[in-house]
């Protein structure tokens, strides 16, 4: 074992330290100990408990639970709503007209689910076999060797002020070493970012990229409410140049879950994703479903877009990447959590291998990597490769490219590049103002009043998670050349510019509001953001979501 990177803390050694509690951790500490019950495994959250920082759509197609949990019917899984109906509807600003539903949309066999409930009845299955499951533990360093391999992760230190000086509250992180350590951090993991740099993981892939989900919980009235009731649009409020389009779907006890989702390469620095979903709530066709019911929750969450051409290398020395921290998501199916899970069960299956072998620290498991290229993960993803980036030439033309890779079941010799974010955004003196609509505070509200409903809550004092590289640039070079996005961006009223006690103009950080989103250290123009892990347990605690 060995010895603690820090004198001051204490470690723990296990077989497998897996990083991150959502479908893609989880199945893969069940999956290893399915295989083999004598390994230790562990599983780090971030969140307060399993599911506090999970949001999804979601529409849940049941493939990869199937293979890892056959019986999860009569194990009481929370897949409770059949989908029963699909609506796929192109929206103008006054108008709404019904379109065929894309071959992938199609939902017969799928379940509406709240995917942090399904996260908590699969923590339960997978403490039954013997994983440890720590809660509201995040982990902040990744520890290696003299020779440069993972070994492990440390969790953050507690009790240091603003500064980041030790108070009288201070206790040190726990040192957590693995044989081989499994990243499952979800989208644009704090601790991945580190690793695809250190190790060049995407040396020869395209850049990822990402769209921005915003999300409420719904309690409409029964007389509307429609179990199974699956919807999609695309069109207004978008122009055709951004990529965007809702989801509506209808759950249990009279709850919908209503959701717009933005990809993050659009280009009018003026644009505000969460302003966007609130103006898409005005439609005609839309609000009349809301009117007299009460929203009761609130989140928002980035999310994987670039599929096939953006997927990393998986392995690294002493460790692995599974589920949306690599990038499985399947955009025109909008579903990647049967994926994730189904990454994290191979993985687990190679790592088994690996380590009954008698192979100690700082192994690559490439044997992931081809079992996943072998698998109908990849086959599935490849086959709808250029249909996401075929929207960067606008809508008409996305439609007409997604129709033929449809018809072509993917075949064609080609593969369309994907390209960074952040680089897509426009100059501000090249674009034109959006005017958004006041809340109405019933059917429509500011961010702020949404934000209490996602129960944020960050403990005062620590250092701020959000980073700047140079304090100057949001002012120096965003202000002046973007009229600062980050203001418009966040879907949390993290970013103002305010003035300083001298005047002068600053951004100031309003990181308590953070719901853990990532999209500022994605989309800002200037790449000076830098989303860390604020103390455990802290950010958003989601409940159905």
């Amino acid at each position: 074992m060995p010895d603690s990177i820090r004198p001051d803390r204490e470690n723990m050694e296990y077989d497998v330290v897996i990083v991150g509690g959502g479908p893609s951790g989880l199945s893969c500490a069940i999956r290893l100990k399915q295989v083999s019950p004598e390994l230790s495994v562990c599983v780090l959250e971030k969140g307060s408990e399993i599911g506090a920082h999970l949001l999804s759509g979601a529409v849940f197609e049941t493939r990869a639970l199937d293979e890892l949990i056959p019986d999860w019917k009569d194990k009481g899984a929370p897949l409770n709503t059949p989908a029963t109906h699909d609506n796929f509807i192109f929206l103008t600003k006054n108008s709404a007209f019904k379109l065929p539903t894309p071959p992938q949309m199609h939902n017969k066999g799928n379940y509406i689910i709240s995917l942090g409930n399904l996260a908590r009845w699969l923590a339960q299955q997978a403490e039954a076999l013997g994983v440890e499951i720590f809660p509201g533990f995040a982990a902040a360093e990744i520890l290696y060797n003299e020779q440069g391999a993972v070994i492990g992760v440390a969790t953050g230190d507690m009790g240091l002020d603003a500064q980041g000086n030790r108070t009288e509250h201070f206790q040190p992180g726990m040192e957590l070493h693995a044989r081989q350590t499994v990243f499952a951090e979800g989208c644009h993991g704090s601790l991945t970012k580190m690793l695809i740099k250190k190790f060049d993981l995407r040396k020869n892939s395209d850049p990822q990229t990402y769209g921005i989900g915003i999300k409420e919980l719904w309690e409409v009235a029964p007389e509307k409410h429609r179990p199974g009731h699956i919807m999609h649009t695309i069109g207004w409020p978008m122009d055709s140049k951004t990529y965007g389009g809702s989801f509506i779907y209808h759950l249990e006890n009279n709850q919908v879950a209503i959701g717009f989702v933005i990809g993050l390469d659009y280009q009018n620095p003026y644009l505000s994703p969460y302003d966007e979903m609130q103006r898409f709530k005005l439609h005609p066709k839309i609000k009349p479903l809301f009117e007299g019911g009460r929203r009761v929750a609130y989140g928002a969450r980035a999310l994987v877009e670039g599929g096939y051409q953006s997927l990393p290398q998986l392995t690294f020395p002493g460790g692995l990447l599974i589920g949306d921290t690599a990038g499985f998501l399947n955009v025109p199916k909008i579903k990647g959590n049967h994926t994730a899970m189904k990454s994290g069960m191979l993985a687990a299956e190679n790592l088994a291998g690996l380590l009954n072998a008698g192979k100690d620290y700082g192994q690559n498991c490439a044997n992931y990597e081809e079992a996943l290229k072998k698998s109908w993960v990849y086959a599935e993803l490849k086959k709808v490769r250029n249909i996401r980036p075929g929207f960067h030439w606008g809508l008409w033309a996305g439609l007409i490219n997604a129709a033929f890779e449809t018809l072509t079941n993917g075949l064609a010799p080609w593969t369309l590049k994907n390209h960074a974010d952040h680089s897509s955004l426009k100059k501000a003196n090249k674009c034109s103002k959006i005017e958004y609509p006041k809340p109405d505070n019933t059917v429509t509200f500011d961010k702020l009043t949404s934000v209490s409903l996602s129960a944020t809550n960050h403990a005062e004092g620590q250092p701020c998670h959000l980073r700047l590289k140079n304090p100057k640039i949001p002012i120096e070079i965003n202000l002046k050349q973007y009229d600062e996005p980050a203001q418009r961006y966040c879907p949390a009223g993290v970013y103002e510019i305010v003035n300083d006690d001298a005047g002068q103009l600053k951004l100031q950080i309003n990181s308590q509001n953070c719901v853990h989103c990532k999209t500022c250290d994605i989309k800002d123009p200037s790449q000076n953001i830098d989303w860390a892990t604020p103390q455990g347990g802290d950010g958003p605690n989601y409940p159905n979501m």
